[in-house]
């Protein structure tokens, strides 16, 4: 895959950007940004933007986005992935965030995304392959449900809003894990991006971390016609 030298410079220059703010704190998340082509994961029409600071509409139903890319190490860094972790993605969408993943985990690691959405799914799964990332488990389905057959998980990044955290999920968190999600609120109103992290014995602690805005979780546990 040969990449443009304009969208190497850009994105080293967000990574310094997003390092000087605070967005970045750790090497790990650095070089993970620096290593996958945001380019890659772009809807064709939008790709010489894929270095700007807000989101971008990708196929789908038409409320499917790629988040902007700030969203990426501020939900990602109080993750604390590290090689060998098991990650658990709910909403793949373009596969992005799937990539910087399985750079964090490592070859020893394992990445399990699942979208609901089957003309998302197959974008993603075209821009993850052209990548080199062949060996993410991408999973069409009800992603609010979880993905039991590889729990339980280290880690979990929902990045649909959800009115709470769905309960089959919680149940595949590993002891201890993190979970970020953005939960509450509405498209409209925003939600407040939780960790919750689950210790050794099982109990989970929360946090909430900033506001945000990110579309609607759809599935069992998502948003209901009309909420």
């Amino acid at each position: 895959m040969d990449e443009m030298p304009e969208f190497t410079h850009q994105r080293k220059e967000m990574v310094k950007r997003y390092t000087r703010v605070g967005y970045i704190k750790s090497n790990a998340v650095a070089e993970a940004i620096l290593r996958v082509p945001r380019e890659e994961f772009m809807d064709p029409r939008f790709r010489e933007y894929s270095y700007y600071d807000q989101p971008f509409a990708i196929p789908g139903d038409g409320r499917q986005t790629i988040s902007a890319p700030y969203m990426y190490p501020i939900s990602y860094e109080p993750l604390k992935l590290r090689e060998g972790m098991k990650l658990l993605e709910v909403g793949a969408g373009s596969g992005y965030g799937a990539a910087l993943a399985r750079e964090l985990v490592g070859e020893t690691g394992k990445v399990v995304a699942i979208e609901i959405n089957s003309v998302t799914h197959k974008f993603a799964k075209e821009n993850l392959e052209r990548a080199g990332y062949s060996d993410i488990e991408l999973v069409l389905g009800d992603g609010s449900l979880g993905y039991p057959e590889h729990a339980p998980y280290d880690a979990v990044s929902i990045t649909a809003s959800t009115p709470s955290v769905p309960p089959p999920i919680l149940d595949q968190l590993a002891s201890p894990s993190r979970l970020i999600a953005p939960v509450g609120g509405s498209h409209y109103t925003g939600q407040d991006l939780l960790l919750l992290e689950k210790d050794e014995e099982g109990q989970v602690h929360e946090k909430k971390l900033m506001k945000v805005v990110y579309v609607p979780l759809l599935g069992e546990y998502g948003w209901r016609p009309g909420k």
